[in-house]
């Protein structure tokens, strides 16, 4: 017999989409079912992360994931990627350069931050790079269900992807924002942020949702508009960016 949603963890936010705060770090993974296809948005900090968000898609939905959304490269959403063998993978456009370049530097940041060294060895010696690159927007048919893969970015980093689905024909968006938006914290600008660019990113966020959409944040409780919105004055008052 499957396991349902919550049974595995797992917040649903439709028939179809759900989403999971992983320990540790907050960090927000989704999955998107369709007919043919399984999309998982993120993928944890570690190989072990990796493979228990594959088991656990396995056990609710009885197949296994087709394709990974990475929303930007950070340790905590992209380490478990090697977990999801044969997997077709997404990512703005210019990640698969960084991350072929910046493995040791997603080791480090993810020591620093409290993994394992020797599972974050593991994890970035087998990274992996994106097979699919978006560069404004990208469609992607899991079977009855479309899934629209927008480079948003610049903002949070250099290579923003945002993921947006319906659950149904004429429902509102779930929008899988990335850290672009953050709910449990105050949104991390760190060295690799593009913090001018930051305010506009959100801008492009919010025309694609719009108003009714479900907002997910990187890390923290789903939001609406109304706080990507005042996220998004906060971050232009901040940086010294003019309102919109």
């Amino acid at each position: 017999m499957r396991t349902t949603w919550e049974e595995a963890g797992w917040e649903r936010l439709g028939e179809h989409i759900a989403r999971r705060r992983m320990p540790g770090w907050d960090e927000t993974v989704g999955v998107i079912a369709g007919t043919e296809g399984v999309l998982l948005v993120d993928t944890g900090a570690t190989l072990r992360d990796g493979a228990a968000l594959r088991r656990s898609v396995r056990a609710v939905l009885g197949r296994d994931v087709t394709h990974l959304a990475l929303t930007h490269p950070h340790f905590d959403h992209v380490l478990g990627a090697a977990a999801f063998a044969g997997v077709q993978v997404f990512a703005a456009a210019g990640m698969d350069e960084l991350l072929a370049r910046g493995g040791d530097a997603l080791r480090l940041d993810a020591v620093r931050h409290g993994v394992d060294p020797d599972a974050a060895a593991d994890a970035a010696d087998l990274l992996v790079r994106p097979h699919h690159l978006v560069h404004g927007e990208l469609t992607v048919d899991l079977g009855g269900r479309q899934v629209l893969l927008a480079n948003v970015g610049p903002g949070h980093t250099a290579h923003d992807l945002a993921v947006l689905a319906a659950d149904r024909p004429g429902a509102p968006e779930v929008v899988f924002c990335g850290d672009l938006v953050e709910e449990s914290g105050e949104p991390s600008a760190g060295p690799d942020a593009l913090v001018r660019q930051w305010p506009a990113a959100l801008d492009r966020l919010l025309a694609l949702g719009g108003d009714d959409a479900v907002y997910v944040p990187g890390h923290g409780a789903v939001v609406d508009a109304r706080f990507v919105r005042e996220q998004r004055n906060t971050l232009a008052a901040r940086f010294g960016v003019s309102p919109a």
